[in-house]
């Protein structure tokens, strides 16, 4: 009978061994120091990954600076909108009160100019060449009673419109200003050192105790 057969007869494993030499590189020893190409591969890699990372680093520096000038521009947008909605508010408020004191004025000088019209209609009418002595004294006290209803005309507009007596806001409030000053220039030396220790008196006190403190803390040494 024919013996059973073996394939490992027909091996030749001197060929097998030595036949790739880099065949066994995939089951290489891990304790085995790295050759030279295996190094330069290592660092091509390496550089290529610190490549991608700075590109990377680069892209997010450039996200982070517009997320920055985003923020920047929507804390401006905030604060702007804030302080313009505050002014403006405010401005209409104001602008509500001067018009409405503008309106005010304004129906107070048209009722002004109708009674002053009024008034000096009345008075132009007045003719005293055609009084009678009959009619003298009558005449007179109705004259005269014209003339003091458009004289109390005149004061209550001149009280209500300084204008009508020469005069603005402005000086007025020049005036009421400079007035203190003026007093003070018509008083004498002696009023005047009055006034001054009048004012300074209370400091004079503090530093006369403050005086008498230091001085006896003095003497106790």
């Amino acid at each position: 009978m024919a013996s059973d057969y073996d394939a490992t007869e027909f091996v030749d494993t001197d060929f097998q061994t030595h036949k790739s030499p880099n065949a066994g590189s995939a089951n290489a020893d891990p304790l085995r120091a790295p050759t030279r190409e295996e190094v330069d591969s290592k660092v091509a890699e390496t550089q290529r990954r610190l490549a991608d990372l700075k590109r990377a680093q680069e892209d997010l520096e450039r996200e982070r600076a517009s997320l920055e000038e985003t923020r920047r521009r929507q804390m401006e947008f905030q604060s702007g909108r804030q302080e313009m909605v505050h002014h403006l508010t405010r401005g209409l408020g104001l602008l509500e009160e001067a018009e409405f004191s503008a309106r005010r004025d304004a129906e107070g000088m048209a009722k002004a100019l109708a009674d002053f019209r009024d008034a000096l209609s009345k008075v132009e009418a007045i003719r005293e060449e055609g009084w009678t002595k009959e009619t003298f004294g009558v005449e007179l006290t109705r004259a005269l009673t014209t003339l003091e209803n458009a004289r109390m005309e005149w004061n209550a507009a001149r009280l209500k419109f300084p204008v009508l007596s020469g005069k603005s806001a402005e000086a007025e409030a020049d005036v009421a200003t400079s007035k203190p000053a003026q007093a003070l220039t018509n008083l004498r030396f002696g009023e005047l050192c009055k006034v001054g220790l009048a004012l300074t008196w209370p400091l004079a006190v503090v530093a006369l105790l403050a005086l008498g403190i230091f001085l006896a803390i003095l003497f106790r040494r």
